[in-house]
Order: C-alpha cells, then structure tokens, then sequence
C-alpha cells in the first residue's frame, strides 16, 4: 500500500512538472531551473521505483513458491501402517496354524495319497479302512473349525478399519501438500488391501471346508462299496450259522 501511494505521489509530481514546464529556463540566486530537466529526473525515479516494485512482488512470488513446495514435501503426521500390518500377521498365523491339511502343495498331496486313495480299496485292511474314515471325518471337522476362526478375525478387523478409515480420510482432507495427501491416500490403498487379504483368506477357507467335505463323501462312497463287496463275497463275507440258544 505504501509503494502504491509513492508511485502515485511521484506519477503525480511528473504529470504537474510536465504541465508547468516551459522552454524558458529561470534563474534564481545563481542557480539555473530547467523545468524539462526536472521533468525527465521525476520520469527517470519513478521508472527506477516501478522497477523496485517488481522486483519486491517477484521476490515475494518467490518466497510463496518456497513455501509451497515445503508444505509439498512435509511428511504426513499420521500413521496407520503398523497396525494394518498387525491385522494381516493375524490372518497369516491363522492360515498357518490351519489342523489336519495344511495350505500346502505337499502336505495335501501326502494326506490324499494315504487318507482320500483314488485307486483299488482291495487290499486295505478293515482296520484301515475304519481308521481313515475317522481321520477324515476329523479333517472335514477342523476344516470346518478353521473357516470360523477366520471368519472371526475379518469380523473382528471390521471395527478397526472403521476407525483407520476415519483418521486416513480426515488426514487426507486436512492435508496441507501434495506428498501428504499422496501418503493419506497410499495408506488407504493399504487398508483396502488388507481387508481384500482378509476377504481372500475368508474365500480360501472356505473352499478348503468345501472340498474336504467333498473329498469325505467321495471316499466314504468309494469305501463303503468296498465293504459291501466285501460283505457279499462268498468265503470272506458273512456266512450264516447256526446257535443254540438252550441247551437241554
């Protein structure tokens, strides 16, 4: 406002100095006036002083920018990485800790070879056959078990991104520059990737419940056949007999 003011005051003095000024010079007491001289002095400093104010207002543009890209580059306060990652580690340890058949290639490929044979029930013992069953009534059982306790975690998780995706979303539109609000929305991204690791452990579950229980029918089928065969075999099924109940 100050500069403003100057720069009318001396735009003003120009304008009165080129209205009064004359060819004729004045002298008084010894010193020479020369109106035009003065005029073009008045034009010369208020040329100097336009360029000082544009020098200021680039100065302070500058001063603006650095500001900005501070607040570019400032980190973002909030944090809720941790406890995303917590919340994952808990699914994991479920998925390891799964009973009877693990998420494993191998180990379902052993289970299968020895409790769910796709072959001949021939030359398995009654014994066998028995104990397999049972074993696999326990695996259809844990598996069952299994897809509730995860089941159980993500329903547990639900409150936790609730209060996450709140202070995310207030971070965001509180945040004063592009890295923070680039931050706000990477840990969002996160969150939403834990709940999809939670939705996929949930589905993974529950094929696996499915397809055991699945796999218990077919064999139970295949071995109920067996003993039925082996039932009706002449020589190594039942054969009837005849029992005194009184004796005279």
């Amino acid at each position: 406002m100050i500069r403003i003011r100057l720069l009318s005051l001396v735009t003003g003095m120009t304008a009165l100095a080129l209205v009064t000024a004359t060819p004729a010079e004045a002298q008084f007491g010894g010193i020479v006036y020369d109106p035009t001289n003065y005029a073009q002095n008045v034009l010369t400093a208020t040329r100097s002083l336009q360029q000082i104010n544009n020098q200021i207002t680039q100065i302070q543009n500058q001063a603006q920018s650095l500001i900005n890209q501070a607040r570019n580059l400032a980190n973002l306060p909030t944090n809720v990485l941790a406890p995303i990652q917590q919340d994952i580690d808990r699914t994991r340890q479920l998925i390891g800790q799964a009973q009877q058949i693990a998420y494993k290639v191998e180990n379902i490929d052993q289970v299968f070879r020895q409790r769910y044979p796709s072959g001949s029930l021939a030359g398995t013992s009654n014994g066998a056959l028995v104990g397999n069953a049972q074993t696999r009534w326990t695996d259809a059982l844990a598996a069952y078990q299994d897809t509730l306790r995860i089941g159980a975690t993500a329903t547990g998780n639900i409150d936790g991104t609730r209060n996450q995706m709140g202070t995310l979303v207030t971070a965001s539109q509180s945040a004063t520059g592009a890295l923070q609000a680039a931050q706000a929305g990477n840990q969002l991204i996160a969150l939403e990737t834990r709940q999809l690791a939670d939705l996929t452990a949930l589905v993974a579950a529950q094929s696996r419940a499915q397809s055991i229980e699945s796999a218990r029918a077919a064999s139970d089928e295949a071995q109920g056949r067996e003993q039925t065969r082996r039932f009706l075999t002449p020589g190594s099924g039942y054969s009837a007999q005849s029992v005194a109940l009184f004796h005279d």
